[in-house]
């Protein structure tokens, strides 16, 4: 799964690649985590905009005021889970990122923290549902394994447009586009705590 991630001055990264940003401004997020407004692209007839949504997604046909929000969605069951199905056809989005956080699971869980190996940014990929997004995810690559059994589904930029466009099966092309390959190091367990959100916290240590 991914519960936590590091965007930082997503405006920036994205101006190549939407027409505008809406309501989001340049800043840097260390400690992203869910329930808090996070920038991701979503495309309009009149092209791509940044927008601020909420990471965690409570279908609308949940009665349950208690209902947990859906944070990740797994790609091997998209298409047949009533929460997302509709979704991923026609509510395509990808979030902007610097790398994401993973626990591996010992007596204690160790945080470690994921980027690109060639440092390029990160793309999720996602869905969404009004204002509210959730993260895809799929089993985890190579030696992304040592740390966790999933990991979120990562485009390259070249392939975002296609993603979003909706004339493609999305779950078959997340299956067949080629990924990043990605590296790590451990860091502090500052990061578990939410509320924290410095540079210190994606330091190896």
């Amino acid at each position: 799964m991914c519960g936590r991630y590091v965007v930082k001055n997503p405006v920036t990264k994205t101006s190549s690649l939407v027409k505008s940003a809406i309501q989001v401004e340049d800043n840097e997020n260390y400690n992203a985590h869910p329930n808090q407004k996070l920038p991701v692209i979503k495309k309009y007839k009149n092209g791509n905009t940044l927008e601020n949504l909420k990471w965690g997604l409570v279908p609308n046909w949940a009665k349950n005021k208690d209902f947990k929000s859906l944070i990740n969605a797994r790609i091997e069951t998209i298409d047949e889970k009533i929460s997302f199905k509709k979704l991923i056809k026609n509510k395509r989005c990808v979030a902007v990122a610097d790398g994401f956080y993973e626990w591996k699971r010992e007596e204690k869980k160790t945080p470690h923290y994921f980027t690109r190996k060639d440092t390029n940014p990160i793309f999720f990929a996602g869905i969404y549902e009004e204002d509210q997004f959730c993260l895809i995810t799929e089993e985890a690559k190579d030696n992304n394994t040592e740390i966790h059994h999933r990991q979120p589904v990562i485009i390259n930029q070249t392939d975002i447009n296609r993603y979003l466009n909706l004339e493609l099966q999305g779950s078959v092309f997340l299956k067949e586009c080629s990924k990043p390959n990605l590296v790590f190091h451990e860091v502090s367990k500052d990061v578990n705590k939410p509320t924290n959100n410095s540079a210190s916290l994606v330091q190896a240590v």
